[in-house]
């Protein structure tokens, strides 16, 4: 009886135990055949860290390929909450907050997210990243990436715009431009150790596209003298803004584009709309007496009066409809020629008369006042103009001396150097071409002429009479030495919000061109509530001056400089 309890009972052991095998061998079998694929999945995630490669962006040079951005190499800091343990989180979250300046509870709210790989702060500095890594600590690890940089920091702000922690462009050029700029991302699977410390081994690698090059038609030196002077008349006339806009009149290539107030590029992350604002191109104002070149130009086109015609300037009262409008200054008999050069508003709007509302209203449009000009530049606006239909009976007596119109700086710019070039207005262009890693250009912009607004005489004899602005007028103070100019002043009343016009609040502006005989540049400077002085004439047009100076003995040193160098490029191939 004992023998056989004691044999079932070893039977009933050994058949358990035969049991089990099979169930663990089918369990082998199953995980094997069904499992396999799924748990070296998991293996291969705790040794393996799939990583996106950012791409470095692309350069914006000037037009003499001086690089206004750069890519600086930093240390973006990463965590794998999954394997740090809960016990030492504090430990390190206290740590981390002295260093990389961010407080405690965003720590926490990142270490505490059941990931293997979250971002705990992009792009630090090179003291941060060696004081973290002096810690030692599991779990957290570096990637390398780059940080945009701006060498010329506050020159030409508003035009290149800035970029932000995940090199996506935020602001000007590099917003507009983003899609060539940014590059096309990467990645690549590192391999990990026991200690899911990150090896610079990878197993699979897909390499990022570096951005496309970005040239500007901005000379960074001629920038440099426009920013410079503006940012004098801005501070010594207590301005409120100011702008400025230096262009190619025969091309419409922008060689120099600026605005105030104005930032730093590399310390954008507090400033204010006020300060990244391009005024030059979304600011619009009533541009007065500059608007007078419309006028004049339609009367000499259309061949209604020459420039040796008299009127009568009332002694500085006429009225409009129900409106008395006065000279700043009172005059009797002035030729055409003499009512430009004095800024006469009362002879202006004789000679508006004489034309109709529908000649100013057709040269308004011509000349690019009321559009958009197309500049290659995100925030253009097309500014203000009224169709003769929507004119009230004082119209007449406003429109030609430039008030019930908006304008911006870049059409004032556009404006004068149709004079300058013989009657044609350009497209205004900032995108000189845009180029791969291999140098080959995927786009290229080339001057455009919109259309012809005057004839090249018209053209001439108005370059004539704004030298005389110049010379006998109230543009002295823009005189050139060694130079002869041609320019014009404008002083314009602010609208008050109650639509009556302000007496204390005004735009100075000037508009003109040098050499007046053979012209390299048009300028147009717009200062927006100087005080005390507010005169175009004092205030703009010595910015003209000095910009113009300065500007045009650089162009010619330049000019020789490269006579010479193919001349010697000549005699070594000789």
């Amino acid at each position: 009886m004992y023998i056989s309890n004691y044999r079932r009972k070893s039977e009933a052991v050994f058949l358990f135990f035969v049991l089990f095998l099979i169930f663990c061998i089918g369990r082998l079998l199953f995980i094997q055949f069904f499992r396999s694929a799924y748990l070296a999945d998991i293996a291969k995630k705790q040794h393996n860290l799939l990583v996106e490669i950012e791409p470095l962006r692309g350069i914006i040079y000037d037009s003499n390929l001086k690089p206004q951005t750069l890519n600086i190499p930093a240390d973006s800091l990463y965590a794998s909450p999954n394997i740090i343990k809960d016990n030492v989180k504090e430990q390190i979250i206290r740590q981390l907050s002295g260093i990389l300046k961010v407080s405690q509870e965003y720590l926490r709210e990142r270490l505490t997210r059941k990931k293997s790989f979250i971002w705990l702060a992009r792009k630090i500095s090179a003291q941060q990243s060696e004081e973290i890594k002096k810690l030692n600590i599991r779990g957290l690890g570096f990637i390398k990436e780059s940080r945009r940089s701006y060498p010329n920091t506050y020159l030409a702000s508003q035009i290149i715009g800035f970029a932000g922690l995940d090199n996506l462009g935020l602001e000007g050029i590099e917003l507009s431009l983003d899609k060539y700029l940014r590059g096309i991302p990467g990645w690549a699977i590192f391999l990990r150790d026991a200690r899911q410390k990150k090896l610079d081994i990878w197993e699979k690698m897909v390499p990022s596209k570096e951005g496309d090059d970005v040239i500007l038609t901005i000379d960074q030196v001629i920038q440099y003298i426009a920013e410079r002077e503006l940012d004098n008349a801005f501070r010594i006339h207590h301005a409120k803004g100011a702008s400025i806009v230096v262009m190619d009149p025969y091309t419409g290539r922008i060689l120099a584009l600026a605005s105030r107030p104005t930032y730093d590029l590399n310390e954008h992350s507090n400033v204010s709309k006020d300060q990244t604002r391009d005024r030059a191109i979304c600011d619009m104002f009533e541009p007065g007496s500059v608007f007078k070149i419309v006028t004049a130009s339609a009367a000499l086109e259309e061949k209604k009066i020459n420039e040796d015609d008299k009127f009568f300037c009332e002694n500085g009262s006429y009225k409009v409809g129900n409106h008395i409008l006065h000279d700043h200054t009172s005059h009797g008999w002035l030729t055409f020629r003499e009512v430009i050069e004095e800024s006469s508003n009362i002879g202006t709007t004789k000679v508006a008369q004489i034309l109709g509302p529908n000649i100013i209203y057709k040269y308004a449009k011509l000349f690019g006042f009321g559009s958009k000009l197309g500049v290659d530049l995100p925030g253009e606006i097309s500014g203000s103009l009224k169709e003769p239909r929507f004119w009230s009976k004082t119209s007449i007596g406003a429109v030609p001396i430039g008030q019930e119109v908006g304008v911006t700086a870049l059409q004032l710019a556009s404006a004068i150097s149709v004079i300058a070039n013989g009657g044609q207005l350009m497209r205004p262009y900032v995108i000189e071409e845009i180029r791969d890693k291999h140098a080959e250009v995927i786009k290229k912009n080339s001057p455009v002429v919109i259309h012809r607004v005057i004839s090249p005489d018209a053209a001439a004899r108005m370059a004539k009479m704004l030298t005389g602005v110049i010379e006998e007028g109230t543009g002295k103070m823009a005189q050139i030495e060694g130079f002869t100019s041609a320019g014009k002043t404008g002083t314009a009343q602010k609208l008050e919000p109650n639509g009556a016009y302000s007496h204390n609040k005004f735009v100075a502006s000037f508009i003109g061109f040098v050499p007046a005989e053979d012209p390299l540049i048009a300028i147009a400077v717009s200062v927006d509530e100087p005080h005390p002085n507010y005169f175009g004439g004092v205030v703009a047009a010595p910015v003209f001056k000095n910009v113009a100076s300065d500007v045009i003995r650089y162009l010619k040193a330049k000019k020789a400089m490269g006579k010479e160098l193919k001349l010697n490029a000549n005699r070594k191939t000789n």
